[in-house]
This record gives C-alpha cells, sequence and structure tokens, in this order.
C-alpha cells in the first residue's frame, strides 16, 4: 500500500497564485468522507514534495519532469509587469518587453517565467523571492514581471500592473506521480476535468461482482422475452389460422358453395 492509499485524506500541493477552491468545493461536495488537506508549497520545492510522497497531488506550474509525473495543464496565466502607480507605464493598457528596456526588472530566485533574457536592467543582485522584489518595486528600486495570479496574491494600494504582450507565460497544472495514480487521483482529475458526478471516464464505477449482476439481468430478460415472443407468435398463428378455416368454410377461394341467404339484386 503506498502513502497515498494508506492516507485517511487526500493532499492536494498547491504553489502560489494557484486557486483550488473551487475545486476543494466540488471535491467536498462528492467525497465528503474524504477530507482534501491542502498544502502550501513554493514553485521550486512542489517537484520535491509530490515525489516524495508528501502530497497525493498538486496545483503546479509547468514544466514538470514527465518521466516521473503525469500533468494535465489547467490554465496559462497573462504576464504582467508590476510597477508604481505613478510609473510612465501607466499611460498604457498593456507593454512591450522593448517598453521595459530602460528600467532596472527585478528576477527573483523563484521566478517562473523561464526568461532566456530577462528584460530591462539588471539589478545589483536578485531578490530572494517574490514577495521580496514586491517591496522593492514599492521602495521603487525596479519593476517586476510575473504572472497576473502573483501580482494579484501580492496586491499592495501603492502599486499596479500591466499586461505584458510578448513576454513568457507560465502554465498551472494538475500533477501527480505517475506510480501513484490511485482512485482518488482519477476522481480529482474528474473534478477538474468537469466531468459530473455520474461520469464513468477515468475509473470504474461498479465493482465486478455489480458488474455481473447487472449483464446477467438483462441476458436472462432478453431469453424470457424470446419464450414470451415464441409462445404469442404460436398462438397467434394458431387463432389466425382458425380464423382462416371458419373463413374458408363460409367463403371458399375456389368457387365453392357460400352459406348464407343470396343477396336481393335491386
Amino acid at each position: 500500500m503506498n502513502a497515498s492509499e494508506a492516507s485517511p485524506s487526500f493532499r492536494l500541493a498547491y504553489v502560489p497564485g494557484a486557486t483550488p477552491a473551487k475545486w476543494v468545493r466540488i471535491w467536498n461536495e462528492r467525497l465528503p468522507g474524504t477530507p482534501l488537506e491542502l498544502i502550501a508549497v513554493s514553485a521550486a520545492e512542489a517537484g520535491g514534495l509530490l515525489r516524495d510522497g508528501g502530497a497525493d497531488a498538486g496545483l503546479v506550474r509547468l514544466p514538470v519532469d514527465r518521466t516521473v509525473f503525469s500533468a494535465i495543464p489547467l490554465y496559462t496565466e497573462t504576464t504582467v509587469v508590476v510597477v508604481p502607480k505613478d510609473h510612465a507605464v501607466t499611460a498604457a493598457d498593456e507593454v512591450s518587453v522593448a517598453d521595459l528596456a530602460d528600467d532596472i526588472v527585478l528576477h527573483p530566485l523563484d521566478d517562473t517565467l523561464g526568461w532566456e533574457t530577462p528584460p530591462g536592467l539588471p539589478a545589483l543582485e536578485r531578490p530572494a523571492t517574490t514577495a521580496d522584489a514586491i517591496e522593492l518595486v514599492a521602495a521603487g528600486v525596479g519593476l517586476l514581471v510575473v504572472p497576473q495570479s502573483l501580482a494579484r496574491l501580492h496586491h499592495r494600494k501603492d502599486l499596479t500592473y500591466r499586461t505584458v504582450t510578448d513576454a513568457p507565460q507560465s502554465a498551472v497544472a494538475l500533477s501527480w506521480r505517475e506510480d501513484a495514480t490511485t482512485d482518488r487521483v482519477e476522481d480529482l482529475i474528474g473534478i477538474v476535468r468537469g466531468r459530473t458526478v455520474n461520469s464513468t471516464r477515468g475509473r470504474r464505477q461498479d465493482t465486478p461482482e455489480k458488474a455481473g449482476r447487472s449483464g446477467a439481468k438483462p441476458e436472462k430478460k432478453k431469453q424470457d422475452n424470446k419464450q414470451r415472443g415464441g409462445a404469442g407468435g404460436g398462438a397467434r398463428q394458431g387463432a389466425a389460422g382458425a380464423r382462416g378455416g371458419r373463413s374458408g368454410s363460409g367463403r371458399s377461394s375456389s368457387g365453392g358453395t357460400r352459406s348464407g341467404k343470396p343477396r336481393r339484386r335491386s
């Protein structure tokens, strides 16, 4: 028995910016007997937590190691630049990477965008976290380019953000260890894919015993119908024959004598 099956609850890890609330609500409605435990984890640590069995599944940022994990992409986020409210960038609804060329753009160590070459001018040091970088933006040290959910997560009244049209984007996925695809993982897959509670896609709903019983009854019913159909058919044919016999005695098709009174000619 693996760690997932031994746990009385289902453990779902989630990275900053991911929002599991909708799926947690549906899980609680469908599986009230299995508590869903949420585990907050940094994007960098999510893979290790899943690999070591510390969580049954996770809402993580792509890419993941596909030799170890399965993943279902859920959505791709808009990328934004976080700036002070009085910054020149706020004059437009959206900007390009080139528009940031003359600004210091902070590149935290927990960056999730995977830049080949970060935009703007480099800072003297890289902030340790996105939260640290937000503080530096508020202090006027530089700007920060992040997925929109992180800008919302670290919202401040003195900061705002604008869409960056040509920046890399970050995708969020449901991921789990490929060799630990349990029934509960399949339940969660069905939930995030929007399957109904009665859907059987992704897992078998009936036990073999139930499936056997449900398969035997229609077959027996089918045979009974055949028997009843045969008996009924024979009875109907007999009745038809009797009627035909009576009809033949009164009105012979070979020109025999008709019984009854002849019609009066007018």
